[in-house]
């Protein structure tokens, strides 16, 4: 028998339920990840376990209550789908599967299931574009703290990041050009914030600051999360041919101070009080619609907007499981495949 490739997708999870206590135990997994809350361990369980936890599970187990459909969580069923058309494009050749980095499927279960399937190789390929110890970093950390427990580990693959490929900015490309940009006033490229300790981490030298992030990639900066974003909205713009007066990037889902600047929702308000009344709205750090777009974005955003004047928020579907995100990935795939 052919010994097969295995493919694993990871996206960052979800509750199992909406349910306050399901929403507490995922947040309890989530905030305790050292790379996602980087503080010393002991103020880290104080401040998650005593203090986070408790309060906000029942705040945030009613927005997953609205977020939640028929099908469940739509982080679960849009991963479902593009892993079942991934399986579908590769043949049988690969064993593709997905997981969650917190709560199910268990990333960590999955791969331990796989031990001593004696595949010819695994990539692991966290669905996440621009890379971060909060997101990449933390299941490629997690894979290899259960791999390296294995007797036998095939040779291994991991994607870091995908914000320059070809196929994830023609899928955004496809995705926005579903819509008419002169109905809007302005377009915002809103990605997922992160602290700016994160990013200032990734350098030997100096700061995030320090190297011009905000004009896209250089030698330097090329692990730094800000710089991609802004390579990734600097690619985009070229190719909806908009001008720098017509988009602005920002970064939204801050929990506190020291978060990467400028803000999504500021700005949001900011245009609505200049007059702007229809904006179009894109999340490129998600390829999954989810609780950050579908709620944040379409539902609170389009609220904030209208509260200072402004009329429509227009997100922009994700790349979720459409056929450029997924014959993308196998092209990718192929070109890591031994």
């Amino acid at each position: 028998m052919k010994r097969k490739t295995a493919i694993l997708l990871v996206n960052l999870g979800t509750p199992n339920s909406p349910k306050t206590l399901d929403v507490g135990s995922y947040l309890f997994q989530f905030l305790n990840d050292k790379r996602v809350i980087d503080i010393p361990w002991l103020l880290r369980k104080i401040l998650v376990n005593l203090l986070i936890v408790p309060f906000r599970a029942s705040k945030s187990a009613k927005i997953y209550k609205d977020l939640w459909t028929e099908k469940g969580s739509p982080i679960i069923y849009h991963t479902h789908d593009l892993c079942e058309k991934l399986k579908n494009v590769l043949g049988s050749d690969y064993h593709v599967d997905y997981a969650m980095r917190y709560k199910n499927p268990s990333l960590k279960k999955t791969l331990e299931s796989w031990e001593g399937k004696n595949f010819k190789q695994i990539i692991i390929l966290p669905l996440f574009p621009h890379y971060a110890s909060a997101t990449n970093g933390s299941v490629i950390e997690q894979a290899m703290e259960v791999m390296k427990k294995w007797w036998v580990i095939p040779e291994l693959s991991f994607v870091s990041q995908f914000y320059n490929e070809e196929f994830y900015l023609k899928g955004f490309e496809e995705k926005g050009n579903a819509h008419d940009f002169k109905e809007y006033d302005h377009i915002l490229f809103s990605f997922h914030g992160l602290p700016e300790r994160h990013v200032d981490k990734v350098y030997k030298d100096g700061l995030c600051k320090d190297n011009d992030c905000e004009h896209g990639i250089n030698d330097e900066n090329v692990f730094c999360y800000k710089a991609t974003c802004y390579e990734t909205a600097i690619q985009l713009a070229k190719r909806f041919k908009l001008k720098e007066e017509d988009y602005t990037v920002g970064f939204q889902s801050r929990l506190g101070r020291g978060w990467i600047e400028p803000f999504s929702d500021e700005i949001i308000v900011d245009l609505a009080k200049k007059g702007a009344k229809k904006l179009l709205v894109f999340s490129p750090a998600f390829v999954a619609d989810c609780l950050e777009t579908i709620i944040e974005i379409g539902d609170e955003y389009q609220e904030l907007f209208e509260e200072h004047g402004g009329e429509k928020v227009q997100l922009v579907e994700s790349l979720n499981s459409s056929d450029t995100f997924v014959h993308g990935l196998k092209e990718m795939i192929l070109k890591r495949s031994l």
